[in-house]
């Protein structure tokens, strides 16, 4: 397995403890934290979760505390006189400002869903979802995605859970970061803020431009890491592509690098990558008329390439200042040539839920064997989905 060293977040927060902090943040009037933070976040006559708003803030200010690491830090929201405060214990005393950068670019992604729903194309089972629980300080990499799905807001009140991170998670782990650290790499920005239904996807088409506000002021904040070094960002599936094709002019394919400049100065390395969710579509059978083989052979081209936008990812957000172009060369060499047993037995065992024996079974076949002396060779795949 590839291995890269990735520092424990906890060594990451340890320089941060000796300043820790107790902070009050201002996060504005009632009416204001009610709409950025979806509240109530699940409720249909009957509560799901029967959270005050309060609670709902604490829950989601909680999760972004742990994933930058600060286990200790402890989260208290409270309102008063029609404002509500959060005070945060335990983090430096400049982690109010990522918090309240977030929540100013809510407001601009809350300007283009009214404008939205003014122009009458808002549905009326979407949701205004911002990306909350994130890492805010102590971020690696950035993730690039469409939308969220409803049910991350409405089931799981956690923007990294669902099919897409869950998977995605997986294969940064592959790559020797550690399953708690993987939160650090995905803090995620969706072009469209709107937890929808996972097949809305073609009905979000068109609509990306009533957010440009709140898309390039998170792309210009998130994309910060400290010390003035930029994060690396991957951008999966083909409407973010284009979306940066759109808005930075350039062009992203698969496992094709660039670099965007979101602020003056401010030099973001970009890899394209297929959506996290891809694979399910690229290597089912259905999409070539029922022939398995064919389904096979795209699954585990699309495995290879995910392997290896993945590693590039670890590597860069665990080394910064890696040389993006030579380590990409590195990442699809060890999965897509060195590697490319182990890539076949993930892909039987993650996406054909086969054992492990079972799996390593499948891949010494002669078929099999034969498909991975072309993982590196492009082969047409059906259309992206999602």
């Amino acid at each position: 397995m590839f291995k890269l060293a990735a520092l424990p977040l906890a060594a990451l927060a340890l320089s941060a403890t000796a300043q820790a902090a107790d902070i009050d943040v201002n996060l504005g009037s009632t009416e204001r934290v009610t709409r950025l933070f979806a509240y109530p976040n699940n409720c249909n006559v009957i509560c799901f979760r029967n959270w005050t708003l309060e609670q709902t803030v604490e829950h989601y200010l909680t999760q972004s505390v742990q994933r930058d690491g600060y286990d200790a830090a402890k989260v208290s929201v409270k309102s008063d006189n029609g404002t509500v405060y959060a005070n945060i214990s335990g983090v430096p005393k400049s982690y109010g400002q990522p918090l309240k950068n977030l929540l100013d670019a809510g407001d601009l992604a809350y300007n283009g869903a009214s404008k939205l729903n003014n122009d009458k194309k808002w549905a009326y089972n979407w949701y205004l979802f911002l990306p909350l629980g994130m890492a805010l300080d102590n971020r690696k990499s950035v993730e690039l995605l469409h939308f969220p799905p409803d049910y991350s807001l409405t089931q799981a009140q956690d923007y990294l859970e669902s099919a897409t991170t869950d998977r995605w998670a997986t294969l940064l782990t592959a790559n020797g970061i550690a399953a708690p650290n993987t939160p650090a790499y995905q803090t995620i920005i969706d072009i469209a803020p709107i937890a929808a239904p996972s097949n809305a996807g073609s009905t979000l088409a068109g609509l990306y431009s009533y957010f440009n506000d709140y898309q390039t002021t998170m792309v210009k904040q998130v994309t910060q890491g400290a010390k003035g070094t930029s994060l690396p960002m991957v951008a999966f599936g083909a409407p973010v592509r284009d979306w940066i094709k759109t808005q930075y002019g350039q062009t992203v394919a698969v496992l094709g690098l660039a670099t965007i400049e979101p602020a003056p100065g401010a030099k973001v390395p970009v890899l394209g990558s297929n959506h996290p969710s891809y694979i399910w579509y690229a290597a089912d059978p259905a999409s070539y008329d029922g022939d398995e083989a064919k389904a096979d052979a795209a699954g585990l081209k699309v495995m290879g390439q995910d392997l290896s936008a993945a590693c590039w990812q670890a590597g860069m957000g665990s080394k910064p200042g890696t040389d993006p172009s030579t380590l990409l060369n590195q990442c699809t060499q060890t999965w897509q040539v060195t590697q490319k047993e182990e890539t076949c037995e993930l892909f039987y065992t993650s996406v054909r839920k086969l054992s492990e024996a079972d799996a390593q079974k499948k891949c010494e076949t002669p078929p099999v064997k034969s498909e991975l002396q072309q993982l590196k060779v492009p082969m047409p795949l059906p259309a992206e989905a999602v």
